[in-house]
């Protein structure tokens, strides 16, 4: 397994994280609750003990599924949750105040049968909250134990600026990026650069676009977000160039039998230097496929392929 040593966290993390957005049993299609906690099992059985979730995830089922897999391992494995998304009186809305982080840290540690978080990440920036305020909260709950390393995620090099005087306490960022999703490349190797911290990706299959299962013709039904053009890697002139993509992908697994979605992966794990790759699954089979990715590396002919075809 390939690792790597995320500040404040004691255990080498694995390079491929299991994502926990379909353990919360909402929003991408039919999800069987044995199946979730079948495919989290394989995935630590796999050699991952790296696993990410947030409270927004199934508005705490994720966590559950998460904590309660893992229970049997929990001073084997690192658990990473986000704050920050609240939802109230059916209204969703960003919350980043020091008050909230209290709430929402114990109703984390609540779901997840544990009494700490290795990892806790603010999920997105109220655009309210001063940083201060927000970061020496965060410190004072790591001061106490409550969580191990401090995290960001959907943060645009604009803001990182703001959190220089935390550069210490901070461990990692995780933002979108994909062979699907580049454009923020270089962005994403600065933020990591100037704070010194790990970055993470994830939509990192594309939403599932990059697994290889998909044709010109897919459809989502209502209970799956995908139904929705915003996400677009699944409409338009989008879906097109991502299935240019998916074609050149389909040789290089052939030719080092692997699966599509574990191509996708190693091109992030080879091209982003240093990075964690979250990606999300909802059957023991799909972690299976996407633990692959830590079998084999790309050569300097299929990295050439890549990208010329996502560039």
């Amino acid at each position: 397994m390939e690792t790597i040593h995320l500040k404040g966290i004691s255990l080498p993390v694995s390079r491929l994280c299991a994502g926990g957005c379909p353990a919360g049993e909402y929003g991408w299609g039919n999800v069987d609750r044995s199946e979730i906690q079948g495919a989290i099992l394989r995935a630590y059985e796999l050699g991952v003990n790296f696993f990410d979730t947030a409270d927004t995830y199934g508005l705490g089922r994720s966590e559950e599924n998460m904590g309660e897999t893992l229970a049997p391992y929990r001073d084997k494995v690192i658990i990473a949750s986000k704050f920050g998304v609240r939802v109230e009186n059916g209204k969703t809305f960003y919350d980043n105040s020091p008050a909230y982080i209290d709430t929402a840290l114990h109703a984390s540690l609540r779901h997840l049968k544990t009494d700490y978080i290795d990892l806790y990440q603010v999920h997105y920036l109220d655009g309210v909250t001063p940083t201060p305020s927000m970061m020496e909260a965060l410190i004072r709950h790591k001061e106490a134990g409550k969580i191990r390393a401090i995290g960001l995620s959907n943060i645009s090099k604009e803001r990182v600026q703001e959190f220089l005087p935390y550069k210490e306490h901070i461990s990692s960022f995780q933002n979108h990026y994909s062979l699907a999703h580049r454009d923020v490349e270089e962005d994403m190797q600065y933020i990591a650069e100037f704070l010194d911290v790990v970055p993470m990706t994830w939509g990192s299959l594309g939403q599932g676009i990059l697994t290889g299962k998909y044709d010109a013709s897919v459809h989502f039904e209502k209970n799956d977000r995908r139904s929705r053009t915003i996400y677009d890697n699944f409409y338009g002139e989008k879906l097109q160039k991502n299935l240019a993509i998916v074609e050149k992908m389909r040789p290089v697994a052939e030719k080092h039998g692997v699966s599509v979605a574990s191509v996708a992966v190693r091109f992030i794990l080879d091209h982003l230097e240093n990075s964690v790759v979250i990606t999300g699954m909802k059957t023991p089979r799909q972690a299976e496929g996407n633990a692959q990715a830590l079998t084999f590396r790309l050569d300097s002919e299929d990295i050439a392929l890549l990208e010329e075809v996502s560039r």
